[in-house]
């Protein structure tokens, strides 16, 4: 079964997905980097210096929220970044962020769905997410669209959340994910259900070596994963 944000209310995860993000995008930023403690810049930063030397011109930026990544990816000279989100509130909050930096004219903002890009094949030269694939309705539906729109040779790079197998952090990560973040969450957000989602969504997720069995499943190949921060979290890389 689907793990929802809002377990009473009747509509599909994509739907409440929307909804949630709509509902905490304000405090969304500072939220991130809060729990987080500001290490989810450094992991971004990573995952896109691992795109250096293929020089990408065209990216995509998949469950782009505020953009933060799509920002990010400018380190690497594109002529251009175009970020998918679901949430509108999420990307009006982007938009304020781009109009800040003036970087509207190389970051591109668009509503869409991650499982039906309104692109056409073989379009980027990268495609990259950073803790979004987790919320996807249907995991394989939303890789393999993102495979679709990547141009032979391309690389997708994926940050997403993992769970750190070793003691004593294994069990210190379950703590503060399980307690301590969605009263945190709650208190900021003012969402009740937010940050209960989050630690859900990361349990249910099939990460390390089982995530890397459905990239490979959906198409593509030279896979792999490097583990951040003890494992907390993990960069996945693949190629068409």
């Amino acid at each position: 079964m689907a793990v929802v944000p809002y377990k009473d209310k009747n509509e599909g995860k994509k739907e409440q997905v929307a909804s949630m993000f709509n509902n905490i995008s304000k405090k969304y930023d500072l939220l991130n980097h809060v729990l987080s403690l500001g290490i989810d810049i450094t992991w971004r930063k990573k995952a896109v210096k691992l795109l250096k030397k293929d020089e990408p011109k065209l990216i995509l930026d998949i469950a782009t929220g505020t953009g933060d990544f799509a920002i990010e990816a400018l380190a690497l000279a594109p002529e251009k970044v175009i970020g998918v989100d679901i949430s509108e509130g999420m990307l009006e909050q982007g938009r304020k962020k781009l109009k800040k930096k003036k970087l509207e004219d190389r970051i591109e903002l668009q509503l869409g769905d991650s499982e039906k890009l309104l692109f056409p094949e073989n379009k980027f030269d990268a495609v990259i997410v950073s803790f979004g694939v987790r919320n996807f309705e249907d995991l394989e539906k939303g890789l393999s669209d993102m495979y679709r729109v990547l141009k032979p040779g391309g690389k997708t790079v994926i940050v997403e959340f993992s769970k750190p197998k070793k003691f004593p952090l294994k069990q210190a990560y379950h703590l503060y994910f399980k307690y301590i973040l969605p009263k945190i969450g709650k208190l900021v957000s003012k969402d009740n259900s937010a940050y209960t989602y989050l630690p859900e969504s990361v349990q249910a997720f099939p990460d390390g070596k089982d995530f890397l069995d459905i990239l490979e499943k959906v198409g593509f190949k030279n896979t792999s994963c490097k583990p951040l921060t003890f494992g907390i979290s993990s960069i996945y890389l693949g190629e068409k």
